[in-house]
């Protein structure tokens, strides 16, 4: 029985989306964050990583493309609402953050290279 093509390409998308989450929490941690939580689900959407510094809680969008500035663009302001929901629901969930400082970055992912924007988005943009 021959599988779909959409399932294979869904299937290496999928594969490709977990290594490019592993190298920007791999990332983070050189950077000085512990990352708290990866594809946090909640009812408001899912979270690729919440990464902590102090008192700084970074909610991070993970994007893997061929070029990084091609996987920027692709958090689009639909996307940025829904990870803003859900980084509130996920800050309800934890009430022992509510006093930090919380940050949206995105870090794409373009093979082994890298580019990290923080403080990508505040609320209400």
């Amino acid at each position: 029985m021959n599988k779909r093509p959409d399932t294979v390409a869904r299937r290496r998308a999928e594969k490709s989306g977990r290594r490019s989450e592993w190298i920007a929490a791999q990332w983070l941690r050189l950077n000085g964050f512990s990352i708290l939580a990866s594809r946090e689900k909640t009812p408001g959407g899912e979270i690729d990583l919440v990464a902590r510094r102090g008192k700084l809680i970074a909610f991070v969008e993970v994007k893997a493309r061929a070029k990084t500035d091609t996987a920027l663009m692709a958090v689009t302001a639909k996307a940025r609402r829904r990870i803003s929901a859900a980084a509130a629901m996920y800050i309800a969930r934890h009430r022992g953050l509510a006093d930090c400082e919380v940050r949206y970055d995105i870090i794409a992912v373009a093979g082994w290279r890298i580019r990290h924007i923080a403080n990508a988005w505040r609320d209400g943009e």
